[in-house]
């Protein structure tokens, strides 16, 4: 297993070279790079089907259901003889031919399957959350920027489209956040206000499965993989996984990051994680996921993000400071917001092309290093609801202020699963 010593030196260390595949650069014999990348997929339930449009040529799918596997064959024009699909995963990314892996498994697969691809030279877009604990979150950056990966994690609200009800681009929120114009600390509250009761409380898992029959075309034990060995029931896998804490967070496991992503970038935070978090919620079953009322999370410096589950803060803006606020479409207390925003300088630029990204070897907008972040507040959260406990977090020793969350931040794989340095 990965040590926290060396998880948190190679979270510290920065890559400063990047290789690139031969077959990218277009050296004599190979690809060159006016051509479409190669990819292949990972987990062929419902969320795969947004990465069977994705750029690139598809040349491979792989799930341990081979009913997912056909319908997914079926469907991406698998019968042509250039795509071809797989059982086992490691076979996928054994491939030369491949430049990219898209994982859209379940997150207890993440670390492991990321880690992978990345020691097998492939670059990797990941779905959300990043990972299922902070301790693979580490692992996967390790494994990235020591392998010199190009790493996308699959949430796009911080550079593209209107933020959910907002109905705002993040950036116009951003520039009002970084040139200073409602004061600081800043308080955002997530909630009705964007959207935020859409599939929050709608993953809660059931407690007391009883044991089924196993499909016969489900290969459960490899489903499981460094899970603990439970029993087969159908509210354990594809559809209803997330409600059970050996997979997923629920709700915030699912959404968490698309919403808190944006939150770090808004308040310049992409390098370190709150350092309290607070809920309010009933206590919790020890397999099966429930809801939840509010969570609380402040920063060191004083800003607090509030998230709403019961969406009772109905006349909540979206960020507010001790000069003003901000809500739906940029409706303010300040007058001539918008004229404001506009005048002020844009953001840094952000590198939104994946392929451009593969091909100049440049860190991808969400990338492995503040999507860690990102998805460390969503762990954070995750975690307090476990235990129901408000919880002290440390950004530098990546620690909490009590055994049973650290505990529950690293825990063993299921044998024969580890991470490996």
């Amino acid at each position: 297993m990965t040590t926290r010593r060396q998880s948190l030196k190679a979270l510290a260390a920065m890559a400063t070279v990047q290789i690139v595949p031969s077959r990218v650069l277009g050296l004599k014999g190979q690809t060159p790079p006016s051509e479409i990348l190669t990819r292949g997929i990972i987990g062929c339930g419902n969320i795969s089907g947004s990465h069977l449009t994705m750029p690139g040529k598809l040349l491979a799918l792989c799930d341990v259901d081979s009913k997912h596997l056909d319908e997914r064959m079926r469907g991406s024009g698998g019968e042509a003889k250039d795509v071809k699909g797989y059982h086992d995963f490691r076979e996928l990314v054994a491939r030369d031919d491949i430049d990219i892996v898209h994982i859209c498994t379940p997150p207890h697969w993440h670390a492991l399957m990321a880690i992978a691809a990345a020691k097998a030279g492939k670059d990797i877009w990941c779905e959300k959350p990043m990972s299922r604990t902070l301790g693979e979150g580490i692992a996967m950056v390790k494994a990235v920027e020591k392998q010199n990966r190009i790493f996308r994690l699959n949430t796009w609200f911080r550079f593209k489209d209107s933020f959910y009800d907002m109905r705002v681009p993040v950036k116009m929120l951003k520039k009002a956040a970084m040139r200073d114009l409602l004061g600081w600390p800043l308080k955002i509250t997530v909630s009705g206000v964007t959207g935020f009761d859409w599939k929050l409380n709608t993953w809660a898992g059931k407690p007391g499965l009883k044991p089924e029959p196993v499909p016969p075309e489900l290969d459960y034990d490899f489903w499981l993989g460094p899970a603990p060995n439970k029993p087969y029931n159908h509210l354990r896998s594809h559809l209803t996984f997330r409600g059970y804490w050996d997979y997923d967070g629920g709700g915030l496991g699912d959404m968490g990051q698309h919403y808190l992503d944006p939150v770090q970038y808004i308040l310049n935070k992409d390098d370190q994680a709150p350092i309290s978090v607070e809920i309010d919620a009933d206590p919790q079953d020890a397999e099966a996921i429930g809801t939840w009322r509010r969570i609380e999370f402040t920063y060191a410096d004083g800003c607090k993000v509030v998230l709403d589950g019961e969406n009772k803060d109905t006349a909540a803006v979206y960020m507010s400071g001790p000069k003003g606020w901000i809500g739906k479409g940029l409706q303010s207390n300040i007058a001539d917001l918008r004229k404001k925003i506009d005048a002020l300088p844009d953001p840094e630029p952000q590198r939104t092309d994946f392929h451009a990204c593969i091909r100049s070897r440049e860190k991808f907008a969400v990338n492995e290093r503040n999507g860690f972040w990102s998805c460390a507040m969503v762990q954070m959260g995750i975690i307090a609801h476990h235990l129901n406990k408000n919880l002290k977090f440390d950004s530098k020793t990546l620690k909490f202020d009590d055994p049973a969350a650290n505990a529950l931040s690293y825990p063993v794989m299921r044998a024969p699963w580890k991470i490996n340095d």
